[in-house]
């Protein structure tokens, strides 16, 4: 009750988004949580904390997953913010802190590492092909959705709630 969010008016409007997943984070089915946060210029506009569907049998798949329905939901975005005249001519990043996942993306003929992985996740590859988004790497210290993904030391907690953009309210 006492944070929230400020949404001051900016002149230059870009988009980008954070990805991320706790590989077996549930200890009950082994399924992982994964995090999205979606920006709006410097303003979360979008989150996301959701257990995935389907038991991922490595940390890769984890995160390729992770990443591959948080470029869809950045794709819709794109699709809905071009409804009212907002478009984006660079590829939007999506930052993610695996540098396996962002070598998949860019390398199809990786097998031994995607031959496990349903098809249906590989849009983001054809996504990266297109340009219509690029993966960058941010360290895990900085991923700020880890804040959806597990519980954390407090120091980072509040560091991450920082960089969300998350404020104290004025009383």
């Amino acid at each position: 009750m006492d944070f929230g969010l400020w949404y001051p008016k900016r002149k230059k409007i870009s988009l980008k988004a954070y990805s991320n997943d706790d590989w077996v984070g549930s200890v009950d089915d082994k399924k992982n949580t994964r995090g999205e946060a979606f920006f709006l210029g410097d303003c979360l506009m979008s989150w996301l904390s959701k257990k995935q569907s389907s038991i991922s049998l490595s940390t890769t798949k984890g995160k390729y997953i992770a990443t591959t329905t948080c470029c869809s939901q950045l794709h819709w975005m794109k699709q809905t913010l071009k409804y009212i005249q907002v478009e984006f001519k660079k590829p939007i990043p999506i930052l993610c802190d695996s540098t396996s996942v962002i070598n998949i993306s860019k390398n199809p003929v990786m097998h031994s590492k995607t031959n496990h992985i349903p098809i249906k996740y590989h849009f983001i590859r054809e996504q990266v092909t297109e340009k219509n988004v690029k993966l960058d790497y941010v360290s895990t210290k900085e991923n700020i959705v880890d804040i959806f993904t597990k519980p954390l030391p407090r120091d980072t907690y509040e560091y991450l709630r920082q960089k969300l953009g998350v404020i104290p309210t004025p009383h």
